[in-house]
């Protein structure tokens, strides 16, 4: 799913392309992207594109008149620059905004479409689309504790909740817990002082890093391949490779269609934590630590 560098990246390639222009028109290949019905999405058409936004890992388009269309990726949804009129071919294509410079097509891979337009009336309207997690790289250490804290959850858990955090997901916060030096597991009502420190420390680094990355790369050419792994990625995605801080292979907890990247070296003391699958099937003989793992590997 693009989550906060990603969607910051596809604002910044658009907004030299769309800001400005009037949007002429909206082609749906998919009736069951839009989920709103009032206002009609047939008044945003011939409306100039004032601004864009992010809502959490939302993108949010403001047209004259206070009128908003909300996009949300989802996990497979895509955006790509086209030139104007860009046919809708294929399975994949949803819909397309045609402007008089260029078509911004949206994609989604996969049968199970879940990305989602809203069109919404006014700061108030657009609110309603917003899940509420605080801005991170605006929050203090202060604000940011008191967010993860209000509930006792895991790291991992806690990071990921839009309702909390805005913009994290599953590829950035294992990002950030193996920056931090944090299991994913841990307790945010059981961290120490210096432990929050870090913690706080990491989200910033990874998140602005990420970002200044990606949105200099969106400088140069439209973010077609935006993927949640990237070359350069300490854990995600990397299971069985090595650590780049301490050289153990990645290990991996798997879960319905996610999974979380960790080095059990860095972040949980050697020990390996239960993957749900795995574990019910091997019970007792589950490895506990590095060492054990390797053992079993090699019966």
């Amino acid at each position: 799913m693009p989550e906060l560098p990603d969607i910051t990246a596809y604002i910044s390639a658009l907004e030299s392309r769309i800001v400005g222009q009037p949007l002429q028109h909206i082609r749906l290949a998919s009736p069951f992207l839009l989920r709103t019905a009032n206002p009609p999405l047939s008044d945003a058409e011939g409306r100039i594109v004032r601004e864009l936004r992010r809502i959490g890992k939302r993108i949010a388009f403001g047209l004259e008149g206070g009128l908003w269309l909300v996009l949300h990726l989802m996990i497979a949804g895509r955006l790509h620059w086209k030139s104007a009129g860009a046919k809708l071919a294929g399975r994949r294509s949803l819909a397309a905004f045609d402007f008089p410079n260029g078509s911004l097509v949206l994609t989604e891979a996969g049968t199970k479409h879940r990305a989602s337009l809203h069109v919404a009336s006014g700061e108030e309207g657009l609110q309603t689309l917003d899940p509420g997690g605080i801005d991170v790289l605006s929050s203090t250490p202060e604000s940011f504790r008191e967010a993860l804290t209000a509930e006792n959850r895991t790291l991992k858990r806690a990071l990921t909740d839009p309702r909390i955090l805005s913009g994290i997901g599953n590829a950035y916060s294992d990002e950030i817990l193996h920056a931090a030096q944090l299991s994913p597991i841990a307790l945010t009502q059981k961290l120490k002082p210096d432990e929050w420190e870090r913690l706080f420390q990491a989200t910033q680094q990874v998140l602005r890093s990420w970002t200044g990355r990606l949105g200099a790369e969106a400088i140069t050419a439209f973010p077609e391949k935006v993927t949640a792994f990237r070359e350069g990625m300490a854990v995600h995605g990397r299971y069985g490779k090595p650590c780049p801080r301490c050289g153990a292979k990645i290990q991996r907890i798997r879960y319905a269609d996610n999974e979380t990247n960790y080095c059990a070296r860095c972040q949980t003391g050697g020990k390996v934590l239960a993957d749900r699958s795995l574990s019910r099937l091997l019970g007792a003989d589950w490895p506990r630590t590095l060492d054990e793992l390797e053992a079993l590997k090699r019966r």
